[in-house]
């Protein structure tokens, strides 16, 4: 059975894990220690941030962010093809989330779409801009520069984008922050977790005081000065994530091998698909095959399974303003057309850093007769 999820980890990895976790153990700092400290600051230098502070997922990354760029009680934009998390972080934050439609060709909204969200919303605050699957939008950079010209801060959920590149600019990069996820089904994990990249020095601050109660300037004990939360990594989690990282590009760069052989049947069978040439690299995490036909999704799941094939999520099946507990979100239909259209009709074959040459092979042949 080919399965969409695959732990990178070889067993002398494993090995060096298990006696690390022994040697944390025995030291006692379980958190906020050095080997939080080393994965941070890794992790901005391979983002090319000035700061990055882990925490215990993506979800509470996009809300201090939110927090920090003064969400509350304001309209922010956000796609509507995004997980449940990113949504729920605005309204935790105190937000109310105006959602946006995507395009067909990259399954991410455009500058088009963003400035007609801002003309039907002119006090619209802020976007959170989602590279789903690891796709960041061709024009982005005109995104960047247009939010910055309307003073509208530009969060990124780079949580399926770790290590996409554009232009020269890694993801969580280019605008007020990136949130990055570790969750065990992504591109790199440290078994739960999240982090934050950032530019500003202030916002590194809050964001260590947010995730450790409040505790603004000091890890243990002392005064409480912001409104926080316990969303601290583990050590042994952060250690996790220094090992991922370190072999990161490597895994992209089979992720990429494996899309590449699947290809060339695609194209002879003229299956259309989200295509990431425009971007100097893509994670991969989802590789998007749109289909034609009015097959439901989940039967063409369940033909794949029979077939050896385990289809991973969508991006998404079911966007946002159809969720039962989005339910009271206000919306017009016909500005989200396109994402009704797409997100029921497109599969996600199991790619990761751990298929093999056979498997695209096996994957191949199911397409060919299944979504001919």
């Amino acid at each position: 059975m080919i399965k969409p999820f695959y732990l990178d980890l070889t067993e002398n990895e494993i090995l060096d894990i298990q006696n690390k976790f022994g040697e944390i153990l025995r030291n006692g700092t379980l958190i906020l220690g050095e080997y939080t400290e080393a994965f941070e600051n890794e992790f901005s230098k391979y983002v090319g941030s000035n700061y990055a502070v882990s925490l215990n997922t993506c979800t509470s990354a996009l809300e201090i962010l939110l927090v920090l760029n003064g969400t509350q009680g304001k309209k922010i934009a956000v796609p509507t093809n995004t997980n449940f998390a990113t949504v729920a972080a605005i309204i935790r934050a105190g937000g109310i989330p105006i959602f946006m439609d995507m395009t067909s060709d990259y399954f991410v909204p455009n500058l088009e779409i963003l400035k007609y969200t801002l003309d039907q919303h002119r006090d619209l605050k802020g976007v959170v801009w989602v590279h789903i699957g690891g796709v960041i939008a061709p024009d982005f950079e005109e995104i960047v520069e247009y939010c910055k010209l309307k003073d509208l801060f530009l969060i990124e959920d780079a949580a399926h984008a770790h290590g996409c590149q554009m232009k020269g600019t890694k993801a969580g990069n280019f605008a007020n922050g990136g949130a990055f996820s570790f969750f065990p089904t992504k591109v790199m994990t440290t078994m739960e977790g999240g982090m934050i990249t950032t530019d500003s020095e202030e916002h590194a601050i809050l964001a260590r005081s947010y995730r450790n109660q409040g505790k603004r300037g000091g890890d243990y004990g002392g005064l409480h000065y912001d409104l926080g939360n316990s969303w601290r990594i583990s050590e042994i989690a952060a250690y996790i994530g220094l090992v991922q990282l370190s072999k990161l590009d490597s895994m992209l760069h089979k992720r990429q091998q494996a899309v590449n052989a699947l290809i060339p049947t695609l194209n002879e069978l003229g299956i259309d698909y989200v295509d990431t040439r425009h971007m100097d690299k893509a994670s991969n995490y989802k590789f998007i095959i749109k289909y034609a036909s009015d097959e439901d999704v989940n039967s063409i799941k369940m033909k794949f399974k029979a077939n050896g094939i385990v289809l991973g999520g969508g991006v998404y099946e079911v966007p946002c303003h159809l969720q039962p507990v989005f339910s009271q979100i206000p919306y017009q239909k016909e500005d989200l057309s396109t994402a009704e259209g797409y997100c029921p009709k497109h599969i996600c074959p199991p790619i990761t850093s751990g298929t093999t040459e056979q498997d695209i092979v096996e994957i191949a042949q199911v397409i060919s007769k299944t979504l001919k």
